[in-house]
């Protein structure tokens, strides 16, 4: 499938669907849900960064399981706001599980969104390294998917 725009995804989804917010790291991949109504994004999963068909497999699973019927990847662009070779990489990545799970993506901008979790992690959460580094992936997810949720909703135009 072909990688659109937010606010098309979005307005694409059936009732009740959900969105799922993908952080493709390059040992991990952060997992995140949106709840039914698009208005919150929750830390789901951390998946191992695999071959690329068995990690659609398992997005495809949970795609199915929590009735979600879009994708939302990170696209880690530059400071300057310019694609790098990190952003054209989770680029094809992005349109590659479209392709294999037949779910539409839309990519949104990522940038800083671990080093955010992580400031967060270490002022509010007793972890340690270890435990720290698990909880990062899915709470950068959330953290990308919650800014596509309120960026896509003042796309949308104000009802009377």
């Amino acid at each position: 499938m072909a990688i659109i725009n937010l606010k098309d995804l979005r307005a694409g989804l059936g009732r009740h669907q959900r969105l799922i917010g993908l952080d493709p790291g390059s040992k991990t991949i952060g997992v995140a849900l949106s709840d039914v109504t698009l208005m919150l994004a929750s830390p789901y999963a951390a998946l191992k960064r695999g071959k690329l068909a068995a990690n659609a497999a398992e997005i495809a699973a949970i795609a199915r399981k929590e009735d979600a019927a879009g994708l939302v990847v990170g696209l880690p662009l530059s400071m300057d706001g310019s694609m790098g070779p990190a952003a054209q990489a989770a680029k094809d990545w992005a349109r590659a599980v479209s392709d294999v799970t037949a779910l539409p993506c839309a990519l949104f901008d990522e940038r800083l969104s671990s080093a955010a979790v992580n400031r967060m992690l270490i002022a509010e959460a007793d972890l340690t390294r270890a435990r720290r580094a698990e909880a990062v992936d899915r709470a950068a997810a959330a953290y990308m998917l919650q800014a596509a949720l309120d960026a896509s909703r003042a796309m949308e135009p104000e009802e009377p």
